[in-house]
């Protein structure tokens, strides 16, 4: 699947060589400092290889670019995370990860918190109440709920902000017309990312790649996956998409192992959301 135009270089000459240089200048770096860090710690380094070779293996199909992304592109924190992803999967046995789920893969409470958040989101109006704050931005991100904490925002949404015991993190993402996002590697995989498209979409024209799967949201307005697979989203529709941006807790026999994990990443990436969003405006 070939990016859109909004994530290419499509000018001419001048504008391309700077691009091509910094990224040169990227990967060189990238690639002397695992040299240094290999001649120094070379177990580590082979302790980390594995576990990345182990981890970006999951993607399928597995070629040049996926590689290239996830060692020196826009994977690398999740390479560095990768020991903790595999120990996540290992805590969630029996429960193997699925990489791309339906709803009835979840267990019977969780399938109950998901059901309860939709239906009190669409008693919740929220398009309504974001058009007008985003309908001149590319992409928009707004939390209510981030990582078991409530955050307060502009938009009145009770519903959000109820205790919930398996949903971790609640907010909607808004694309605008003809605005896609690159394809990218989430951190770590104490839950899962479940969509739901808000509006009604009528045709192909607004989708999600993960891996070899893609999920046109005309077909169906909820999809869930494991967001450290590369992933990609698309609008090419002259409308602007409105969509429900949740983790839930992984599936476990034991989800008590898992929830330190979420407030580690709630600890640690809470004043890092510049990092995973800077290509997205975060209001309140």
């Amino acid at each position: 699947m070939q990016n859109t135009p909004h994530d290419t270089i499509n000018s001419p000459g001048l504008r391309r060589e700077p691009f091509a240089l910094k990224k040169t200048i990227k990967f060189t770096g990238v690639g002397l400092g695992a040299l240094l860090f290999a001649f120094v710690c070379p177990k580590v380094t082979l302790f980390y290889m594995l576990c990345g070779l182990y981890d970006v293996g999951r993607n399928y199909p597995l070629d040049g670019f996926v590689l290239e992304q996830y060692f020196l592109g826009n994977g690398v924190l999740t390479w560095l995370l990768a020991p903790f992803n595999i120990m996540l999967d290992l805590l969630a046995l029996p429960n193997v990860n699925k990489g791309v789920y339906r709803l009835n893969d979840l267990p019977a409470p969780y399938r109950e918190e998901v059901e309860r958040l939709i239906e009190g989101a669409r008693r919740e109006n929220l398009v309504a109440q974001l058009e007008q704050r985003t309908r001149e931005l590319d992409r928009t991100l707004i939390f209510f709920k981030w990582y078991g904490e409530n955050i307060d925002t502009f938009v009145n949404a009770p519903t959000f902000h109820q205790r919930w015991k398996y949903i971790q993190t609640i907010g909607v993402s808004v694309f605008n017309k003809k605005v896609s996002t690159s394809k990218h590697f989430g951190p770590i995989r104490p839950t899962l990312r479940m969509l739901y498209n808000l509006d009604d979409i009528d045709n192909d024209s607004a989708y999600i790649v993960v891996g070899n799967t893609t999920h046109y949201w005309k077909d169906s307005k909820l999809f869930i996956f494991d967001d450290t697979l590369m992933h990609q989203s698309f609008n090419e529709s002259d409308k602007i998409r409105y969509c429900l941006f949740v983790d839930i807790l992984r599936p476990s026999p034991l989800p008590a192992l898992l929830r330190p994990f979420v407030k580690m990443v709630h600890f640690f990436f809470q004043s890092a959301n510049y990092v995973f969003y800077k290509k997205w405006k975060v209001i309140k």
